[in-house]
């Protein structure tokens, strides 16, 4: 069995990705961790008092409780364990308050990907300590208390530029003080098979140094698809758009906001789909005439010289475009949705990446 566990874990992407690799059989998920979107705001001191004397059952009491303080439901949780085989004592609210110790050398690979935040300190030494009071100092410390065979931390791009370049070189400094062998590279999905211009930094990290050092990232490949691949046949009528959000994204104003039928659709964000940002169909008046549910809903008008309707991408195509199978069950309200969708990672980069990493028996 492969043991994995994800931090920031959203709706499972990884998971999704090892049970495609390796088959759902032969994976075993020792605990996953999301916030939601939810903001606890605690200071390391009071995390400190919080984790002094205390069974970790009592902590993580402590704070659910909290988090239930804020009266905001934790979406991404209820995605995560429509999809998922997993209990509730397997499932961390928030990252700072994992015990990384009582999971030492019972995971074999440990994937997540932390907010790009300013780091509070950048200390002489660069290292684990000087990244306190950042969500990435916890993925590090889980890297250090765990002991992985492999880690993945997957972030933006911006990262990279972030704070003049600062924040990169002390997240560098961080993996090398934790002990581990780390390639980098930022990867594009539009090279590894899904129609969307979606590039992210992929940092992969070996405990065993020779295997990291053999390591390579895929170089992907010639794109074969596009989005036409991947739409629905049948599509509800609450998609489609009236006057003014038609108006909106044909007009080349919003091009940098707004697109129309490409075949390479831009990144999916947070906000895809509201205030008419992302990727838009236009659909011929004739394929719509007979459906009179959209054509109530939907405003007829003109784009590129021809009569039609626009609507919005669905769920469904969304998490198409993210590598994710029609089985996945995406059980939240619509705007939650979109957002978990946007803020996961391609599972078909991740497939690729496991692959790299099986070539040189890294789980081994």
């Amino acid at each position: 069995m492969i043991k994995i566990a994800t931090v920031f874990s959203g709706i499972g992407a990884f998971e999704q990705a090892a049970y495609k690799f390796y088959g759902k059989e032969n994976i075993d998920l020792v605990f996953a961790a999301d916030n939601g979107e939810r903001e606890l705001e605690v200071d390391n001191k009071v995390i400190q008092n919080w984790l002094e004397n205390k069974s970790d059952k009592k902590i993580q009491l402590e704070v659910k409780k909290k988090y239930d303080s804020l009266k905001k439901k934790n979406y991404v949780k209820e995605t995560y364990f429509r999809n998922y085989d997993i209990k509730e004592e397997q499932w961390y609210e928030d990252i700072r308050f994992i015990d990384g110790n009582k999971y030492r050398d019972k995971v074999d690979i440990l994937v997540g990907g932390s907010p790009c935040q300013s780091f509070s300190v950048i200390g002489k030494r660069a290292g684990l300590e000087d990244t306190r009071g950042t969500l990435f100092y916890d993925f590090a410390r889980l890297v250090s208390e765990i002991q992985p065979k492999v880690f993945i931390f997957e972030n933006v791009m911006g990262m990279l530029s972030h704070d003049g370049g600062n924040t990169w070189e002390i997240i560098q400094e961080v993996f090398r003080s934790l002990g581990y062998k780390f390639k980098d590279d930022v990867l594009n999905s539009k090279y590894f098979g899904i129609p969307q211009d979606r590039r992210r930094l992929f940092v992969v990290g070996f405990k065993d140094h020779n295997k990291g050092s053999e390591f390579e990232f895929p170089k992907g490949f010639k794109l074969s698809k596009t989005l036409w691949d991947y739409v629905e046949n049948k599509v509800p009528a609450k998609y489609y758009m009236g006057q003014k959000g038609f108006e909106f994204v044909t007009n080349p104003k919003y091009k940098n906001r707004a697109r129309v039928n490409r075949k390479v659709i831009q990144t999916q964000k947070a906000n895809q789909q509201f205030n008419w940002n992302g990727d838009f169909i236009f659909e011929e008046l004739d394929d719509k005439k007979h459906n009179d549910e959209i054509l109530s809903k939907a405003y007829i008008g003109k784009y590129k010289d021809k009569t039609g309707v626009i609507r919005k991408l669905t769920h469904r195509e969304c998490l198409r475009l993210m590598g994710f199978d029609d089985s996945f069950i995406l059980p939240v309200p619509d705007m939650q949705g979109y957002r978990q969708v946007g803020n996961s990672i391609v599972v078909n980069v991740l497939v690729k990446i496991l692959e790299h990493i099986e070539k040189v028996k890294g789980l081994e």
